[in-house]
């Protein structure tokens, strides 16, 4: 189920189907049909949307309405036991911690000559939360994403709720303790539209984010430039980068844990030490007995898993960097002493007692990360997603009587006259003042 080999040894073929890992989403037949969802709610609105939500969900919102009450979120509590709410709670303050952290001020300077210049950040007006439907159900996914938007002070956050989950307690309870109140009964990819151009009832957003199945992704995919998204998520992903010193039975758990998201997910071990490597294999077939996804895992373990022994380190450190993951855990001795080299993933684990799950959860750092090798040139969602900036200039008189020349040489490169008129006009009218003041210094000697 779970290959040994030697990184040394001929393994270029596994290798690099771990390396060039595209997003599994692309397939022309379900892009048609997303588009032609897309393209019905952009020009329907909300019938489309009460039509596609009865053929997709068998739910008749033209009866139930859009909008979830206040008062279900209020019900929902009733079916949620206490030590939920404390963890969900406890969750919320640990990420919100975190990103308050992540707050940014507007900047400014000045110099003698006559220039200000300043950068200012705001947050978007509008973002769109979207919540997976079908069989997830993932509260966390619900605080990660609400949370940054908040923190960056997002006036307005819409939710996208999908029938199958509209009456799910721990959902309801979740978004009730984020204090979100707008949520639409809409999933798949017509609620991505009807975020990305708004319709008579939901309004139209600045930013989407959170996960879903493959039209949700899609319809992202093609709505982004109308509407900013958050990221094309692929399978899950982690990395063990293991020493003689780490704990099997942890590497085992932890390769299952990420290998039971998805048949796709990838699961990987690296490390220095063959005895380690035989007793993962062997801990992996011993807990994946009592496992409910077990024909998930053994086909996400056999497709996308291995372990590879490196002879040093250092190879293992550059490896990990080739393969970008989403999630690494360094499992050494001195996790610390490495940390510094680790160039490419999207969140770090350190040491024996941080598995996934812990950021997953409960941390404060995000969970929502760069897949697919993206961890290469992308960042984990943060506050700085949900705001934008903007530049100020404001030069003097003097300043461009000083510089004026030089930014008319580089428009005249360019070939750009209006360019050049426009700094041209106004050296001319310090010209034209000082002339007229000459002038007017000559008549009052005369007389």
């Amino acid at each position: 189920m779970l290959e040994i080999l030697h990184y040394r040894n001929g393994i270029q073929g596994k290798l690099e189907g771990l390396l060039s890992r595209p997003i599994p989403y692309w397939s022309s037949d379900i892009e048609i049909e997303v588009k032609a969802i897309v393209d019905t709610v952009r020009d329907l609105g909300d019938e489309a949307l009460v039509k596609l939500t009865k053929e997709f969900d068998g739910v008749n919102l033209s009866q139930q309405g859009l909008r979830i009450s206040l008062q279900t979120i209020e019900q929902a509590y009733r079916a949620v036991d206490d030590e939920f709410l404390t963890a969900i709670r406890e969750a919320i303050a640990n990420v919100t911690r975190y990103h308050q952290r992540q707050k940014v001020s507007s900047w400014s300077f000045s110099d003698a000559d006559g220039v200000d210049l300043e950068e200012h950040s705001v947050p978007l007006e509008r973002a769109g939360l979207y919540v997976p439907g079908g069989k997830a159900l993932y509260p966390s996914s619900i605080v990660m994403n609400a949370v940054p938007a908040k923190v960056a002070g997002v006036n307005r956050i819409i939710v996208a709720l999908p029938p199958g989950n509209a009456h799910n307690p721990y959902i309801l309870v979740t978004l009730g303790e984020l204090n979100l109140g707008e949520i639409y009964t809409i999933g798949g990819a017509q609620a991505i539209a009807a975020m990305a151009f708004g319709t008579e009832t939901v309004p139209r957003v600045d930013k989407i984010v959170g996960p879903g199945n493959i039209y949700v992704t899609l319809a992202k995919r093609y709505v982004y430039g109308v509407v900013d998204i958050d990221m094309l998520a692929g399978p899950s992903e982690v990395v063990i980068l293991a020493d003689q010193t780490a704990n099997p039975q942890f590497i085992a758990a932890d390769m299952l844990a990420q290998a039971e998201h998805d048949q796709m997910a990838l699961a990987v071990c690296i490390t220095t030490s063959q005895r380690l490597a035989e007793q993962i294999q062997r801990e992996i077939a011993r807990q994946i007995k009592g496992l409910k996804r077990r024909e998930i895992i053994a086909q996400a373990l056999t497709d996308h898993g291995v372990i590879l022994i490196v002879e040093a380190l250092d190879e293992g450190v550059e490896l990990v960097n080739r393969i970008a993951p989403e999630h690494l855990e360094l499992m050494t001795a001195n996790p610390r002493q490495t940390l510094p080299r680790i160039r490419n993933a999207g969140a770090i684990f350190l040491g024996h007692y941080s598995p996934v799950p812990v950021g997953d959860y409960f941390a404060g750092t995000n969970h929502v990360l760069p897949t697919g090798g993206t961890a290469r040139f992308s960042s984990p969602l943060s506050v700085y997603d949900f705001l934008k900036r903007y530049s100020v200039v404001e030069y003097s008189r003097s300043r461009i009587e000083k510089k004026g020349h030089l930014i008319r040489r580089l428009a005249h490169i360019e070939e750009l006259g209006a360019h050049e008129k426009a700094i041209e006009l106004r050296e001319q009218e310090h010209k034209d003042q000082e002339l007229k003041k000459s002038k007017s210094m000559r008549s009052l000697s005369t007389e």
